[in-house]
């Protein structure tokens, strides 16, 4: 579970106002300028597009960055793990599986990018969000839910890059005397409008619904850790109503540095995939159940339930409701059909 906000700042003389904020979500970011205008980073992935639209509907002036799907004009290309591109965009424009298979990437855009972009926004004033992830901790049975809080434990590489790029961010806020313009928001796994469903871990589900549907098809699906997908409109609205709070304001230091965001829908995978086939009218007998737990004598132990507590969230008077899961499937299905 990523984005960026830029907007063209030579209409401020090329100095950057004091009210710029940057939100950085894994390989994505917010930045926030004076007279709301946003550059969101990582926009043309399956969260960054819904950010950068809950920004753009809300009156904001709002930029996108990206990489291979950049088109130089609304999403500006940027690799976020080059400083000189990162400085670039500041300075001018103003505003698990694969995880383990390429542990240095995963390093470089988890801690490195966010590391170096929080250096440049602390320099600037620029408020900064990371997105961080549920998996910073263990998720044992009985632990959940986790408040902001809770001290953290990944069992696994994507969370403790994670968690390493939220103590890199918000060290160089604190290094450069700029505490209150870190932020970290934590969120679970997400869903929602996608371009293939291979960008989410909950929509990827349908693909293994349909592949058995296929004779001879035999698929083990997890049904044991528990999971609570959240679609990527609440978060971006989220995002957009953190950015709104902190910038209002002036004592900052008295807002928390870490915030948290979640649905309560509660579903293992082989739940979900059951639900989809419920919507579709698709059998699913070629879809076994595993309930297995961890192994006791395993070195690593799989997080059971990592669910999340907004309370940070609602002490500050931002809205943490969120879509109904079943509901939005229902819609979104039948939307696909016609």
């Amino acid at each position: 579970m990523t984005l960026p906000l830029c907007a063209q700042c030579k209409r401020f003389g090329g100095q950057l106002p004091a009210s710029f904020t940057t939100s950085l979500l894994s390989y994505s970011s917010i930045s926030i300028m004076g007279g709301k205008t946003a550059v969101v980073t990582g926009a043309t992935g399956l969260l960054g597009r819904q950010v950068l639209k809950a920004f753009a509907n809300n009156d904001w002036t709002v930029k996108g960055t990206g990489f291979s799907r950049a088109d130089g004009t609304d999403i500006l290309k940027v690799d976020l793990t080059n400083a000189d591109e990162l400085k670039k965009v500041l300075d001018d424009v103003k505003f698990p599986d694969k995880v383990d298979k390429d542990p240095e990437g995963t390093r470089a855009l988890n801690v490195e990018a966010p590391r170096a972009l929080a250096r440049l926004c602390a320099e600037r004033g620029i408020l900064l969000t990371y997105i961080s992830t549920d998996y910073v901790f263990p998720g044992k049975p009985g632990d959940a839910p986790y408040e902001n809080n809770a001290e953290p434990a990944p069992t696994n590489l994507y969370g403790q890059t994670k968690l390493e790029g939220e103590r890199a961010v918000l060290h160089e806020f604190q290094m450069a005397g700029k505490e209150g313009l870190g932020v970290v928001l934590r969120v679970p796994v997400l869903y929602g409008s996608a371009k293939s469903n291979a960008e989410s871990a909950v929509n990827v589900l349908m693909d293994s619904v349909l592949k058995a549907q296929q004779e001879g098809a035999n698929i083990n699906m997890d049904h044991w850790a528990l999971r609570y997908p959240t679609n990527t409109e609440d978060i971006g609205r989220v995002l957009k109503d953190i950015a709104a709070k902190y910038l209002e304001t002036s004592d900052r230091n008295s807002l928390p540095r870490i915030l948290q965001f979640s649905s309560e829908d509660k579903y293992t995978k082989y739940e979900i995939c059951q639900l989809f086939a419920e919507i579709n009218g698709l059998p699913i007998d070629r879809i076994k159940p595993n309930t297995e737990g961890n192994d006791p004598n395993a070195s690593v132990q799989r997080p059971y339930d990592c669910h999340l507590s907004t309370k940070a969230l609602k002490d500050l008077g931002i809205d943490v409701s969120t879509q109904d899961f079943v509901g939005w499937w229902r819609r979104e299905f039948r939307a696909f059909r016609h």
